[in-house]
């Protein structure tokens, strides 16, 4: 098991919120349909998607998601990030496919 803070270490995202660093993440989840993710993730995961919007940090919350990868390039707007940090939700961003970014995740849970 690794925490935030271990993947921010590492480097293989670029950190756009930070959240609670010492939190554990338990695994990977990659979805992009928001309904399903609030349903289907599991608490403590790390949720790889290219959905960027509002509703992934409000279904991230629900879930109860670790942290967010954004791949393929996606960034949340500056309203979006602002209200990440203010509701403590750590978010990532890579231009990396949801695969690969997924990948280098679990190597590290490995």
């Amino acid at each position: 098991m690794i925490t935030i803070h271990t993947l921010i270490d590492a480097g293989i995202f670029s950190l756009k919120s930070r959240g609670v660093t010492s939190r554990n993440i338990t695994g990977v989840f990659c979805c992009d349909l928001l309904s399903i993710a609030m349903g289907k993730a599991p608490a403590g995961c790390a949720w790889v998607t290219v959905t960027g919007n509002k509703n992934t940090l409000a279904a991230a919350s629900l879930a109860d998601v670790s942290c967010i990868i954004l791949a393929e390039g996606v960034s949340l707007s500056e309203a979006d990030l602002s209200c990440a940090v203010q509701e403590g939700i750590t978010v990532f961003e890579t231009a990396l496919p949801v695969f690969d970014a997924a990948l280098k995740i679990k190597e590290l849970l490995s």
